[in-house]
């Protein structure tokens, strides 16, 4: 059992880059159904390898589909917490269950996983391979699953806390020990803070600004190492897709004058303030990261356009690294794609996902005119009237 948290993205000519090849290998999705998720009483498909495209009015579902998968990858919806309206009204909770091979270092043939999950907005109870899982970090670190979708411009224009979420959800997955050190840095972190609102004596405070820099000076060497990794294949696929976007670089900021010095001694120079604050005002926790560009000065001056068209080169080139440091691709959902791009990006976007293994699950009122241009989808669905129905 557990609480709604997470313990714990053809045209001639185009020519790509030769590392989207290092990986042949992509998770497959068998099967996905769900149950009591929004207007779904029940349903289930049986997805393929290559491009799955879903296809339906506004308002029919397609987009809920693709929330299931995104809540088995990352314990919440894109669009927020379970409670806020993914489980069916007057339903008690939702089921989803994600049948899965895995490919990567599993034989020639792969291996099938599952992994089931029931959440009533605040309890959970999930199964992976039958067996019972006591965090839901368990699921999450299982099946990988990168999206985007309309408000992953907030991953580039809004606050910090999303951008942080996606650093940590690359190191997650492609780093086994990043996870016990981020447990290590939050617990410090809360136990720091409980003393400042308390009004502990400072030398209560010393413990714990040590652990707080033992945990979180790695920490910060893994995001920058991390985003050093991403901002070559962001760099590159943003030029593929973008080139008036002119993407330079990605930059960290740690959270604190990291190039001044060292984190203990920044947390003791903001020892009084944060005594007065009653919380750390410093550290990892504040870290953020901006992108560079040629000629637009900042994040502030981007057009909505540009902010997607930023994150979603942010969001491949995450999924590109994971294909490089695990041996398989993730799977790729992309919501509602033609609204978000127009048919030149759009055309540009199947290119690249055409040249790699992966999995992808795309959904459109109608069929993207780009797409039938470029390759025929895997596998087509309908949904309507709370089914889906598969075409082809």
């Amino acid at each position: 059992m557990g609480r709604d948290a997470l313990s714990c993205p053809l045209l001639p000519g185009l020519e790509l880059p030769g590392h989207l090849f290092s990986a042949r290998a992509s998770m497959h999705i068998v099967r996905l159904s769900l149950s009591r998720v929004r207007r779904f009483d029940s349903v289930e498909l049986a997805p393929r390898p290559g491009i799955n495209l879903i296809t339906g009015a506004n308002g029919a579902g397609k987009t809920s589909l693709l929330e299931a998968l995104h809540l088995m990858a990352y314990g919440r919806s894109f669009r927020g917490r379970v409670r806020d309206g993914l489980v069916q009204k007057g339903a008690e909770a939702l089921d989803v269950f994600v049948e899965w091979r895995e490919q990567a270092g599993a034989g020639p043939d792969g291996r099938m996983r599952r992994a089931g999950l029931r959440h009533g907005g605040q309890v959970w109870k999930g199964r992976l391979d039958g067996e019972d899982v006591a965090q839901l970090g368990s699921l999450c670190a299982a099946l990988a699953v990168v999206t985007f979708e309309p408000g992953s411009h907030a991953l580039v224009s809004g606050g910090s806390e999303p951008r942080r979420r996606f650093v940590d959800w690359g190191l997650f997955h492609v780093e086994p020990d990043f996870l016990p050190l981020w447990r290590r840095y939050t617990r410090a972190l809360k136990q720091r803070n409980a003393l400042l609102k308390a009004g502990a004596a400072p030398r209560q405070l010393d413990a714990w600004d040590h652990e707080l820099a033992e945990a979180g000076t790695p920490l910060t060497s893994r995001r920058q190492h991390y985003l050093e990794r991403l901002q070559e294949r962001a760099v590159s696929i943003a030029a593929d897709l973008a080139p008036g976007l002119q993407l330079q670089g990605i930059e960290l900021q740690p959270g604190w004058r990291r190039h001044e010095m060292p984190l203990a001694d920044a947390l003791l120079m903001a020892r009084n303030r944060d005594r007065a604050m009653g919380h750390t005002s410093v550290g990892p926790h504040r870290a953020d990261w901006t992108v560079v560009y040629g000629e637009i000065p900042g994040r502030d001056a981007l057009s909505r356009g540009q902010a997607k068209l930023t994150a979603l080169s942010c969001l491949l080139a995450q999924a590109d690294d994971y294909a490089t440091q695990r041996g398989e691709w993730p799977v790729i959902a992309l919501d509602d794609l033609g609204a978000e791009l127009d048919r030149n990006h759009q055309q540009r976007v199947f290119q690249r996902l055409a040249a790699t293994p992966a999995q992808v699950f795309i959904t459109a009122t109608e069929p993207p005119a780009a797409l039938e241009e470029q390759l025929r989808p895997a596998a087509v669905f309908h949904v309507e009237h709370g089914a889906v129905q598969a075409l082809q």
